[in-house]
């Protein structure tokens, strides 16, 4: 069965086109996909963010409502200890007013500590709402960039795959079961160019028969990997090599 290669040459070229084409169409909505899974982690970022935030000014409030019992607590106990009548008496309050306002005293470093956590969780939630707006202005960016290029590389398809109807309806017909058969199989690698003496595709050997059948312009599949071989330009019959 014989065939040009120049022909292979452009069903090649056109199925290589058509799946970068077409490679290039899915990485939009994928790149798109992405950037919006970033907006989403940014903002499950501030809300969790804002949650500890509350959780903490919650935490704070609550120790500032036991100060200010403690400190009450020991002005009650400052009126007792001014009214007490016996030494012993006495001893027991002063004891436990010392006690209240050591616990008093942690109480208030705590706060302090506590306070400075809730500050840090407000620069934390800044920074977070910043990375918000930042990502929904990389996802705007992407968006546009995937819609104005979208029609171009949709029309681009469109006018390969014309031209791929025109190639394949010259294919002899002997042949057409076997190609559809590999490109169905391996798409754009269903042809190789061959390099030197072996297939451009497995890198397999080709022997001295298979070659003078491609050089005669015989149809050949490579007994390896299935590919249709194909000559390059400079070693097509009649055609002087480049020096």
């Amino acid at each position: 069965m014989a065939f040009n290669a120049a022909a292979l040459r452009e069903l090649h070229r056109i199925h290589r086109q058509l799946s970068d084409l077409r490679e290039r169409l899915d990485r939009g909505p994928k790149q798109i996909k992405a950037r919006q899974a970033a907006v989403a982690t940014a903002e499950e970022r501030l809300a969790k963010v804002q949650a500890e935030t509350k959780a903490a000014r919650m935490a704070v409030d609550q120790k500032q409502l036991l100060l200010k019992s403690g400190e009450g607590k020991i002005i009650d106990l400052k009126v007792k200890l001014n009214a007490c009548s016996t030494n012993r008496e006495y001893q027991a309050l002063r004891d436990q007013i010392l006690a209240d306002e050591m616990t008093n005293s942690v109480l208030a470093d705590e706060i302090l500590e506590a306070l400075e956590k809730v500050d840090l969780f407000k620069d934390s939630i800044a920074e977070a709402e910043q990375q918000i707006a930042k990502s929904k202005e990389e996802l705007a960016k992407t968006q546009q960039a995937v819609r104005s290029q979208e029609e171009s590389l949709r029309t681009d398809v469109h006018r390969l795959e014309d031209e791929l109807r025109v190639a394949e309806a010259a294919l002899p017909s002997e042949l057409r079961d076997s190609y559809n058969r590999a490109v169905k199989s391996k798409g754009e690698d269903a042809m190789a160019q061959v390099e030197g003496e072996s297939c451009g595709g497995c890198h397999q050997q080709l022997t001295p028969n298979i070659m003078s059948q491609l050089i005669g312009s015989t149809v050949v599949f490579c007994r390896t990997c299935g590919r249709l071989l194909y000559l390059p330009e400079d070693r097509t019959p009649g055609r002087k090599p480049t020096p």
